[in-house]
């Protein structure tokens, strides 16, 4: 009995707030299991020196590092299980943040990165400027390319991470204002097309928004113009050489998608329901 007290009393002392952060020169102390305590520390290298308590295991792993090679070491509930994981973080340039997140293995007796399947759709390529949504179990990466931000979505489906949401800012250019106008919303950055995405990475649906920052969770709003000319044509394809459909000036429609100087638009007629096409702003 009295061995375990002091093994008890050695986890106690090991426990810390989920979010807690190694900013001083102490280490990170948590537990990630039941009976699993973790002391975390940044080596000289920039790796993780980890120690597994009671066991006293030893671990080495990669850290964020920044030019310096620092990361900021915390515990946080990750992926909403409610266990906290161990979270690196690192200032990268200026703006940006690399993110490095490990979850501890109980068949291994170790920690595993944790990695996000994207189909190659993501912005960041890897969780940037990581926060963490415990409310709609989703966690939002961002990061700076040139002038423009961007924003990628990810949840959990089981075990797995993988894309949920992501943006395309659009590059169009004065043509689109000869077809189509709109009034942006107080504060809104350029247009971009979000898309969501089930685990496998098939496009559950696509709109046009503000690309500023991530859409309120639910189903993606659409931006929404008038027609300008007195008659825009509506075809059922990018790249469709004819169509007997128009849209007449003064038509309200929303804005679904975009490919090749293509956007693909509903249009709500009051009497037949939702027209959906393809108009051409590349001309």
């Amino acid at each position: 009995m009295r061995h375990r007290d002091t093994v008890i009393g050695l986890l106690a002392g090991l426990l810390v707030p989920l979010a807690h952060a190694a900013d001083s020169d102490a280490p990170l102390r948590f537990e990630a299991a039941p009976g699993i305590g973790v002391q975390a520390e940044v080596a000289e290298d920039g790796s993780i020196a980890v120690q597994l308590l009671p066991s006293g295991k030893r671990l080495s792993l990669p850290g964020a590092p920044d030019v310096d090679g620092n990361s900021r070491l915390s515990a946080e509930d990750v992926d909403f299980d409610g266990r906290p994981e161990l979270v690196a973080r690192a200032s990268v340039g200026m703006v940006n943040e690399a993110v490095a997140v490990y979850r501890y293995d109980p068949a291994s007796g170790g920690f595993r990165a944790l990695q996000a399947e994207t189909h190659g759709r993501d912005n960041c390529g890897g969780l940037m400027g990581l926060t963490i949504d415990a409310a709609t179990r989703t966690l939002t990466s961002s990061c700076r390319s040139g002038p423009m931000w961007y924003t990628d979505q990810y949840r959990f489906a089981g075990a797995k991470l993988y894309l949920y949401r992501a943006e395309r800012v659009l590059m169009l250019g004065d043509t689109l204002n000869a077809a189509l106008r709109w009034v942006p919303a107080d504060e809104q950055g350029p247009s971009a097309v979000w898309r969501t995405f089930d685990p496998t990475g098939r496009v559950l649906e696509s709109a046009i928004a503000d690309g500023l920052g991530a859409p309120p969770d639910g189903p993606l709003r659409s931006q929404q113009a008038t027609v300008v000319p007195a008659r825009l044509f509506l075809f059922d394809r990018p790249g469709a050489p004819s169509t007997r459909r128009y849209l007449l000036q003064g038509d309200r429609v929303e804005l679904l998608d975009e490919h090749e100087g293509w956007l693909k638009v509903r249009y709500r007629n009051p009497k037949s329901g939702a027209v959906v096409g393809w108009i051409n702003v590349n001309d």
